[in-house]
This record gives C-alpha cells, sequence and structure tokens, in this order.
C-alpha cells in the first residue's frame, strides 16, 4: 500500500508531498503520478516512486494504482476538459482496489453556482456513483492565486476586480496541502467531506490596504464593471473563456460564494490557518 499523489509535479502536489515526508511517512510509502519523469527527477532522488501516467490518456492509468493505495485525485489543470479526464481516474482507481480517493474539489460543492465549480460537481457525482471510499476536499481560494501574481498591482497601485465588498476566505496552498496530508495519514477520513477555507475572510479593498501598508506605497482597489473587468484581463494577455471564469469568480465572490469560514481547514491541520498579512509578506519576500 502506497500513498499517491497524482499531479505530483504541480504546486500543490509537491506540497502534499513534502508536507507527507515532513510528517513521517517513508519515501518508499509515497508514490507520485507524473506525466513526465524528467520534471519529478528531484523525487525520485528522494526515493519516491514515479508511477508515469497522463489524465488524458486512460490506458497510461492502468498501473497508476494499486489495491489498497490511498489516492489524492488533484483536480486538472484543463478547464474544460476536466471532467473526462477526472472520469479515467476515478475508473482506474475502482478497477485497481484502492483504499481511499481524496479528491481536492471546490468550495460549496453543489451549493457552489459560479461557472468554475461545474466540472467539480460532475466530478463529485462520479465520485460517489463509483462507490469508491472517498474523502472530498472542497478547497476554498488559495491567498496564491492574488499574491502570485503582484507585479501588475504593484505598478498600477491597484487592485482591480469587479466583487464589490465580497469576502474572500482564502488561505495558504501550503495549509490545503496539509489537509489533504492529514486525510490521507489518519483513519476517520472515509466518507467524509470537508469545506475548507480560511479562518478570516477578506474584502480587495482590505487587500489592497495590506499591501500598501506593507510596501508603504499608495495601493487602493479598483472596482469595476464586469464587462471592463473582462476588458483588462484580456488586454493582459488571459484567454478570453479563462478571463471570462474569473469575472465569473468575482460575480460569485459578491454573492458571498468563497466567504465561508467553517474551521474545518484548521481543525484538519490542528493550528490556524496562515493569515493574509503573512501571505503578503512571504510573497513580497519573494519577488
Amino acid at each position: 500500500m502506497s500513498i499517491v499523489v497524482t499531479g505530483a509535479t504541480g504546486r500543490l502536489g509537491r506540497l502534499v508531498i513534502d508536507t507527507l515526508l515532513a510528517g513521517g511517512t517513508p519515501p518508499a510509502a509515497v508514490a507520485a503520478v507524473v506525466r513526465d519523469k524528467a520534471r519529478a527527477a528531484d523525487l525520485a532522488e528522494r526515493g519516491i516512486e514515479l508511477r508515469v501516467a497522463d489524465y488524458s490518456r486512460p490506458e497510461t492509468l492502468a498501473d497508476a494504482f494499486a489495491a489498497g493505495d490511498r489516492v489524492l485525485l488533484v483536480s486538472g489543470s484543463e478547464v474544460g476538459r476536466r471532467v473526462p479526464q477526472h472520469q479515467a481516474v476515478i475508473a482506474a482507481a475502482k478497477a485497481a482496489g484502492v483504499a481511499q480517493l481524496a479528491y481536492t474539489s471546490i468550495l460549496g460543492g453543489p451549493e457552489a453556482d459560479f461557472d468554475l465549480a461545474a466540472e467539480h460537481q460532475e466530478t463529485e457525482r462520479a465520485i460517489l456513483a463509483s462507490g469508491l471510499p472517498y474523502t472530498l476536499l472542497r478547497n476554498g481560494w488559495y491567498t496564491e492565486n492574488y499574491t502570485e501574481n503582484l507585479a501588475p498591482v504593484l505598478a498600477h497601485g491597484t487592485v482591480v476586480g469587479s466583487a464589490g465588498e465580497g469576502r474572500v476566505a482564502s488561505a495558504a496552498r501550503a495549509d490545503y496541502a496539509a489537509a489533504a496530508a492529514a486525510v490521507l495519514t489518519r483513519d476517520g477520513h472515509l466518507g467524509k467531506t470537508y469545506e475548507l477555507s480560511g479562518d478570516t475572510a477578506w474584502s480587495f479593498a482590505e487587500y489592497a490596504a495590506e499591501l500598501a501598508r506593507q510596501t508603504g506605497e499608495s495601493i487602493t482597489y479598483g472596482e469595476v464593471p464586469a464587462e471592463k473587468h473582462l476588458d483588462i484581463l484580456t488586454g493582459a494577455g488571459v484567454p478570453e473563456p479563462f478571463a471570462a471564469l474569473l469575472v465569473d469568480v468575482d460575480a460569485a465572490i459578491a454573492r458571498g460564494r468563497l466567504a465561508a469560514t467553517g474551521g474545518d481547514l484548521a481543525r484538519l491541520i490542528g493550528r490556524p490557518t496562515t493569515p493574509l498579512a503573512q501571505s503578503v509578506t512571504e510573497a513580497l519576500r519573494a519577488r
């Protein structure tokens, strides 16, 4: 039996593996599902088994899992193609007889009424229909969704959005990775669904104020209509279909869909979630 992390060369997957090893899981008990062995050479050097497979090529998934494995299905990054990709992973996990399939879904699950949630909702239904022992990790927003793109904000002194006074209960990506590691290594999580979010929800005006405080610069939140927001994103080079999803997310934030602070994340990781101010500090230091 291994703990198997899919998407292991992605940012979340790597953090999950780091957390597992830091928590005492032996490298020999961890397997990484990757598309490209070369990109995972550092994982192999740490003693982690590499299993080469591609969500989009179901035939490659036949050897990705083994009976008794505890598997983390990290949701795919190709929006619009994820349902068949995830279904292929679910089918392979069922055929192998895995002991657990944990899935990184989206905060709110069936109540999430924005476009980016649809593929997660369909994947959840497929997991439930499969009969597999499951754990649903309904992840809220990563603070890094914002702090990893500070250059234009600092250049123009403006956080641009169309979320109004809506609030985001974000947490650091490492917090979500720690939650995934917890449900993969501890008993009592089968058949459970967790709504994961940060301890405190913040508004974009508060985010801008925190950036201003830490940089000493004048930074404000610039609220724009959704149509203008879309134009700004596409003008910055964001492909229009993805830009439309981001604008739709801001509308969901305005409706309060990413503001829930139920505490599941802090309970799973056994500590408070990473505060916004700390994430901003780390992002500014990394520039």
